[in-house]
């Protein structure tokens, strides 16, 4: 599900300017659009999360529908209004699909990294494969039709609706019970400073995620570097390439050496990636993707930590609670840069960059003490 999920996510990257151009957006309004989708899912991550704990099967069979209107209406190269409602309506689609998909990943506690990291690999792997379509489609092709093609994928996970309901109705899900002393209700309702910490980590992942990917990398890329649609899918394909690759032994090593200590070492990376790729010459951009790309694969990891402090019936809420946070950062990040302009941006992407480097000191830290 979410690898045909993500094909829009990467397709509409490479395509930033072409929709500037064509569409002649300033740089306030291409802030608006990309921001919606983070935007949506912020503002629906709550009742998803609810609707997940309660009705799983209605959240992920909703998923596609929702997306597959969101493409259709982005992709019709409308006015302004109606392309933000299309992009409002994707992110309404990936809350549902990612909230439930979680709820469903971390119902059972053993090796939840690995599996939330799979997840993780999956997802990527289809904003890779969003960003190469578009980067192999002729030049020529408008962007809405490129668009439309490579988001096809996504009409693979109408096929999964019946399995949807089959396999998660109320009825038929098996959810093992936690022993009751385990977490208690006072715990329950009971914030622990851990828990705290993940949820800023994980706003300020995505604040990171959102501005370099869905903003300062092709807008700086085609203004300061002089690349073309080609030579922007290859610069946002480093970040993926190296995720994909440190996804799954993250994964592996943070079930098996803790994951406080592993989310430690990659934001390190994420915040050096981030400032290189806001403000560093040519050579330091690509290396910073590369970074960046690295610390990308740590990002399932607060996911593992929360778990370890929530019981069973309350991940639905909990999932989308955390999902409020980090939505909202990939919602503020494309915003932000787009009322900064290019300029302004990369700076802000700096100071991004050095919140993540204190947020990782900080874990390790901790870790160590």
């Amino acid at each position: 599900m979410i690898f045909c999920n993500t094909f829009s996510v990467g397709a509409f990257g490479p395509l930033l300017p072409e929709i500037a151009r064509a569409q002649r957006l300033a740089d306030w309004q291409l802030g608006v659009l990309a921001g919606a989708f983070g935007f949506a899912r912020a503002l629906v991550d709550i009742p998803v999360g609810r609707l997940a704990g309660r009705r799983l099967d209605a959240t992920l069979a909703a998923t596609p529908l929702f997306l597959l209107v969101g493409v259709l209406l982005l992709g019709s190269a409308g006015p302004i209004e109606l392309l933000v409602l299309g992009r409002f309506l994707l992110g309404v689609g990936h809350a549902l699909g990612m909230v439930g998909g979680l709820t469903a990943l971390v119902e059972r506690g053993e090796g939840a990294a690995f599996r939330l990291n799979t997840f993780e690999f999956s997802a990527m792997l289809g904003i890779l494969g969003g960003i190469a379509m578009v980067g192999l489609l002729p030049a020529a092709w408008s962007w809405n039709r490129s668009f439309l093609v490579a988001c096809a994928p996504q009409l693979v996970a109408l096929a999964f609706l019946p399995v949807y309901w089959r396999r998660f109705s109320a009825r038929d899900r098996q959810v093992r019970a936690e022993p009751p002393a385990r977490f208690p209700a006072e715990a329950e309702r009971r914030w622990s400073p851990i828990v705290t910490g993940m949820f800023v980590v994980g706003a300020v992942i995505a604040l990171a995620w959102s501005s370099v990917s869905q903003f300062l990398i092709p807008l700086r890329g085609t203004r300061e570097f002089g690349l073309d649609r080609a030579g922007n899918s290859r610069i946002l394909a480093i970040p993926q390439v190296v995720d994909l690759m440190a996804l799954l032994p993250v994964g592996y090593a943070a079930d098996r050496l803790g994951r406080r200590m592993l989310l430690g070492g990659v934001c390190l990376a994420l915040g050096i990636g981030t400032i290189f790729v806001g403000l560093g010459p040519f050579p330091l951009f690509i290396l910073g993707a590369g970074l960046f790309g690295l610390g990308l694969a740590g990002w399932m990891l607060p996911v593992g930590v929360i778990r370890e402090h929530t019981s069973v019936g309350a991940l639905g809420w909990r999932m989308g609670l955390y999902r409020v946070g980090v939505d909202a950062g990939i919602f503020l990040g494309p915003l932000v840069s787009g009322l900064l302009g290019d300029v302004g941006a990369g700076y802000f992407v700096g100071l991004i960059g050095l919140v993540t480097l204190a947020g990782g000191v900080w874990l390790l830290w901790e870790r160590l003490r």
